[in-house]
C-alpha cells in the first residue's frame, strides 16, 4: 500500500523525491519505495525525513515504536513549566532572545511588558542589524478577536494595550525598517515567543490575564513535534496578518 501522506508532505513542501533523498542522505529509489510500496524506513530515517519536511513523524508513519518514541521526544522538548507568566525568571526573556541567530518572533495580542522594556528594544535593534529575522505580530486593535479577548480577561482594554505597544515600538518603525511588524485578527489561543529552536508558550485562559496563565519553555528536538506545532502557528498567523499602517502608528 502506498504512503500518500508522505507523498502529500513532499508536495506541500515543494520537494521532490530526489530533494528528500539528498537532504537525508539516502538513495532516491529508497524514498520512492517508501512512497509507492509503503515501506517503513529505519527510525533514524523516519525522524530525519519528518524534520526535513517539517512535520511530526507520526504524520508520516504509524509504527507503534515511532509513536512511543515521538511521545518521549515531545516530552523531552519541555525544558520547564511555570505556573504563571509572572513567575518566569525576568531575565529569561532577554537571555533567550539574545541567543537568536536566525529567527526572533513575537506572536501576541499586545505583549506590552516586552515593549515597555528598554533592554528588549535595544536587543531588537542589535539583532535586526545582524543576520536575525525579527518579526513582531500584534493583534489588530480594531478586530473582533481583540475586543472579545479584552472581555474574556475582564478589562475590555486590550485594544488600548495594543495601541500603547505600538507607541512604544514607534521609534523602530523608521530607525529599523528591517524589523517587521504586522497586525493579526486571529483568535489567539497562545502567546508565542520564539528564538531559533527555543520558545516560551503562554496559553490563554478564559477569565484571567496572560500574566496569570502558565508558560511552557520548549526546545526543539528532531522528531519531537511539539515545538514545530507552535512554530507552524506563527507562520500561519504571519501569512494572514496585515502590515502596520501610518494610521495604526499615529492613531490619526
Amino acid at each position: 500500500m502506498s504512503n500518500e501522506r508522505l507523498r502529500s508532505a513532499l508536495l506541500a513542501r515543494g520537494m521532490s523525491v530526489q530533494d528528500l533523498a539528498d537532504k537525508i542522505a539516502v538513495n532516491p529509489k529508497t524514498v520512492e519505495r517508501w512512497i509507492t510500496q509503503g515501506k517503513v524506513p529505519y527510525r533514524r530515517h523516519q525522524y530525519a525525513a519528518a524534520a526535513a519536511l517539517k512535520v511530526d513523524v507520526t504524520t508520516l508513519w504509524d509504527d507503534g515504536r515511532t509513536l512511543e518514541s515521538a511521545t518521549d521526544l515531545s516530552k523531552a522538548e519541555v525544558v520547564a513549566v511555570y505556573p504563571h507568566r509572572h513567575t518566569v525568571p525576568p531575565n529569561l526573556w532577554r537571555e533567550m532572545y539574545a541567543r537568536a541567530e536566525t529567527n526572533l518572533d513575537v506572536l501576541v495580542y499586545s505583549g506590552l511588558f516586552l515593549s515597555e522594556d528598554p533592554m528588549f528594544i535595544d536587543l531588537l535593534k542589535k539583532k535586526a542589524e545582524g543576520t536575525t529575522q525579527v518579526r513582531i505580530l500584534l493583534g489588530d486593535p480594531d478586530c473582533e478577536a481583540v475586543r472579545q479577548r479584552g472581555i474574556d480577561e475582564g478589562h475590555r482594554i486590550m485594544d488600548g494595550k495594543i495601541r500603547n505597544a505600538l507607541v512604544n515600538y514607534r521609534p523602530l518603525f523608521k530607525s529599523h525598517p528591517e524589523i517587521s511588524f504586522r497586525l493579526h485578527g486571529t483568535t489567539l489561543y497562545n502567546s508565542i515567543y520564539r528564538s531559533d529552536d527555543e520558545m516560551l508558550v503562554n496559553p490563554h485562559v478564559y477569565g484571567i490575564g496572560a500574566y496569570m496563565a502558565p508558560v511552557f519553555h520548549l526546545r526543539r528536538m528532531p522528531g519531537g513535534g511539539l515545538f514545530d506545532t507552535y512554530a507552524n502557528s506563527i507562520e500561519q498567523t504571519w501569512g494572514s496578518a496585515r502590515q502596520v499602517s501610518d494610521r495604526d502608528i499615529t492613531g490619526a
